[in-house]
């Protein structure tokens, strides 16, 4: 045991769990961490921002991106309110994010005293949104904590945590011990789940893969690709799951989202659905209209929720779709190409795709061609960023980032910022509505003083546009509250000490290639009329 502030204890844990950066504002209640984390300085980052709501979207981004935690950390009471945006983003993308909370002294919890930030019983707030809990009270117990913290967000279905720590008890000198990192292995699943999983999928003739969030997570993409290939299988993907299996494979049919789902054209003609981390949520088809489903999934609740399942598998989808593939090749042979029937697949998707939308999907198109594979693309709550979720090749995992169901304005620059420090060696672009970008445009700030080269794509169609496009077709042209006043954008970026651009909407792929080479946090800005969305139809 060592004698040690309970803020040292915290922040020596962190560091042994391998954190190299946290994302945080300062306040009365955590002051102490700060100090313990100035010792640290040439060990873990502190990046400062200006909006607590960017502390846990940059957490989000950077743990999105590296696979690794992210962690922020904010006052209680609003600092915890504000963060709570980016955590349940991160809650509905199951990814890795812990939140450490202050308190208001430990002595006058549960008081209704009216002390500084006092929010009564906050850990309740953050239930909903977080996968586990605690509150420490004792400078013994931090390393213990924050190590079950890590236990929590690195086994089964990583959703984020949140840790609260009281003033008094960062401030206490206490005896504690230092836990050394932990490797929590996944267990691998249920042989007879995996057997008779096989026996379904080998007498399928027409299979189809959907693969979602959970296969990028795992680190499941060769398997995928192994099983896929094997089964001669059409694959499509969610959102989250794009690159899970390489847009450019001959086995990739498209991705589902909102109204635009290529299953329907694979479902009516498939005999076998291998679901791969995913909540099986298709608009288009009711229980009656789905073929037997094999279902992998970390979390078990996930099985059978919205579709019945054939057989359910519970595990790691990089575990689980290995023991697949070895039952496979032990009771069946690889089955003749398809890929012919699945290019008429994939070129029906396209089909529709090119119908909808055809000006979005040449934005996208040049929004490409401009990145590399390894590029990261953060796609926002604005209309080029709804569908580039169909529209935007991704051959490597975690170079696109979404906030899922979730939904979030606003998250799309802070979570580019994270996602940069978490891999400053590449190009990382953020697809913002002036809307949104409004939210965290603070957070220009922060990209200027720790130069995180980020690119901000700002679309400027002077409206939250998707709701405005609903007054147009719902309501009969009756707006009110969806026009915006828009600052200068470029005024604003020259404010902050960011480089500021403008581009018409068939030249980003230049603007972007010149915005690389500044070597500097970039916004562009790129006017654009109000066009349909994916989820509001209007043929």
């Amino acid at each position: 045991m060592q004698r040690m502030s309970g803020a040292q204890a915290l922040a020596r844990q962190l560091r042994s769990e391998g954190v190299d950066a946290i994302f945080t504002l300062p306040g009365v209640q955590i002051m102490a961490a700060f100090d313990a984390l100035y010792d640290l300085r040439d060990d873990i980052r502190l990046v400062q921002t200006r909006h607590e709501q960017a502390t846990t979207y940059m957490a989000d981004g950077y743990a999105k991106a590296t696979g690794k935690v992210g962690v922020a950390m904010v006052v209680p009471g609003p600092g915890a309110l504000n963060a709570t945006a980016g955590l349940g983003t991160a809650f509905a993308s199951s990814s890795p994010v812990l939140l450490v909370s202050g308190q208001i002294a430990s002595n006058t919890l549960g008081k209704r005293q009216g002390q500084l930030h006092e929010v009564e019983d906050q850990l309740d707030v953050f239930k909903p949104i977080t996968k586990w809990n605690h509150r420490v009270t004792e400078v013994g117990e931090i390393p213990e904590a924050v190590h079950e913290a890590f236990r929590q967000l690195t086994t089964g279905r990583p959703r984020p945590v949140e840790l609260e720590v009281p003033p008094d008890t960062l401030a206490a000198l206490g005896d504690a011990d230092i836990i050394e990192p932990e490797v929590f292995p996944s267990a691998a699943a249920d042989a007879d789940a995996i057997r008779r999983a096989a026996e379904v999928l080998a007498r399928a003739e027409r299979p189809a893969i959907i693969a979602g969030g959970g296969s990028i997570i795992s680190g499941a993409a060769d398997e995928l690709r192994e099983v896929a290939e094997f089964l001669q299988a059409s694959v499509m993907t969610t959102q989250q799951g794009k690159g899970a299996l390489p847009n450019d494979h001959d086995l990739m049919v498209g991705v589902n989202y909102a109204l635009v789902e290529p299953v329907q054209h694979v479902l009516p003609e498939c005999d076998a659905l291998l679901a791969v981390g995913t909540r099986l949520l298709f608009r288009a088809f009711s229980p009656d209209d789905v073929p037997p489903i094999v279902h992998i999934d970390a979390d078990a609740t996930e099985i059978g929720k919205n579709l019945p399942t054939e057989v359910g598998i519970v595990g790691d989808a990089k575990i689980a779709l290995r023991q697949l593939l070895e039952r496979l090749r032990a009771i069946s042979t690889p089955k003749e190409s398809r890929s012919q029937e699945i290019a008429g697949y994939r070129q029906s998707a396209n089909n529709d795709l090119d119908e909808l939308a055809s000006d979005q999907l040449r934005i996208i198109q040049d929004i490409r061609g401009a990145l590399d594979d390894d590029d990261i693309l953060v796609s926002g709550m604005t209309n080029i960023g709804y569908w580039s979720h169909v529209a935007y090749p991704v051959n490597t995992p975690r170079t696109y980032l979404t906030s899922s169901y979730f939904g979030t304005l606003g998250y799309a620059y802070p979570t580019a910022l994270g996602a940069k420090v978490g891999m400053p060696d590449k190009r990382v672009v953020a697809l913002c509505g002036d809307g949104g970008f409004m939210y965290n445009i603070q957070e220009l700030s922060t990209a200027a003083r720790y130069g995180i080269n980020a690119v901000a794509v700002v679309f400027n169609n002077h409206a939250y546009g998707a709701s405005m496009w609903d007054q147009t077709h719902q309501y009969g042209e009756r707006f009110i509250g969806t026009d915006l006043n828009n600052p200068d954008f470029l005024k604003v970026a020259e404010a902050f000490g960011v480089t500021g651009m403008q581009a018409e909407p068939d030249g980003i792929g230049d603007a972007l290639r010149q915005a690389f080479q500044a070597d500097a946090p970039v916004l562009l800005e790129v006017e654009l009329p109000n066009m349909m969305p994916p989820f509001q139809i209007v043929r």
